[in-house]
């Protein structure tokens, strides 16, 4: 975590030039960005002190300096959420099951005109609706294989089904990201990072930029193999008193080419499950 903890801080710095803040650019540099003595200089606290806590070295860093690093950086709040996690990990404890509590079953079961989903910790897919399992393949797939980052990454179709998959695969490890500052010690989480790793380098080249996103809203291109292109918009909900999970939920604009093709994707599902 430590290493998370400077990596993030360092990358975080070559984003910012020295006119963003004010500075005069200088000389020929050998990184990008600011270098940690101008850093220090602008969040109003001494090189070495600095220094200490890219290197994890701070455990009583407080509020304010991380809030005067953070400005300096330009941190989004959820870039700011995730440093903190960094600097100051939760306690080491397993993580409790995920469950799905019966509401939320329903309340999936009671959208069937819309494709809607659970997913939990470590983007694993925990529970779904007919339309949904019609969109992404849930019903087919292996306990395993319902993992959003898997099957970006390891299924060779997910390239053609996401039109913008450049774009999901930058997403999905910004997810993951902030899910490992949340819960540094889930074993879990650790493997399937290292599984994605080691079978794909655009995963690797994505997971060392340090990237940190959360879940909200979004459009999905997708190009299904029976109903062809999708646009769908999704609205990422965190249910009461279940920080873990999201429920996602896709709509088709009223009118639209998506709409129509999204009811021939529910005729179609009906008819293969008579």
């Amino acid at each position: 975590m430590t290493h998370d903890l400077g990596e993030f801080l360092r990358t975080r710095r070559a984003l910012v030039r020295p006119d963003d803040v004010g500075l005069p650019a200088g000389g020929r540099r050998r990184v990008p960005g600011l270098r940690r003595e101008e850093l220090a200089m602008l969040a109003g606290v001494s090189v070495d002190y600095y220094m200490r806590l890219e290197q994890g070295r701070t455990p009583a860093v407080s509020d304010a300096v991380l809030d005067a690093v953070a400005r300096v950086l330009r941190l989004d709040e959820t870039e700011r959420s995730h440093l903190r996690n960094l600097v100051r990990p939760t306690p080491t404890r397993r993580p409790a099951p995920q469950r799905v509590r019966p509401g939320l079953r329903r309340l999936l079961e009671m959208s069937g005109d819309v494709p809607a989903f659970v997913m939990g910790r470590r983007s694993d897919v925990l529970a779904w609706n007919p339309l949904a399992g019609a969109l992404y393949g849930f019903d087919d797939a292996s306990p395993e294989d319902r993992n959003s980052a898997r099957h970006t990454f390891l299924r060779p179709e997910a390239r053609t089904f996401y039109r913008d998959w450049p774009a999901v695969a930058a997403d999905m490890v910004a997810f993951l990201r902030l899910d490992a500052g949340r819960y540094p010690d889930d074993a879990r989480l650790a493997a399937l990072v290292g599984e994605l790793a080691v079978k794909d380098e655009t995963f690797r080249r994505l997971w060392a930029q340090h990237r940190v996103r959360e879940k909200t809203h979004g459009t999905k291109l997708i190009h299904h193999p029976v109903v062809g292109d999708l646009d769908l918009d999704y609205e990422a909900l965190k249910p009461a008193g279940d920080p873990d999970l999201t429920l996602a939920v896709y709509t088709a604009r009223v009118g639209s080419p998506s709409e129509e093709r999204l009811k021939l994707l529910a005729s179609w599902s009906a008819s293969v499950d008579a």
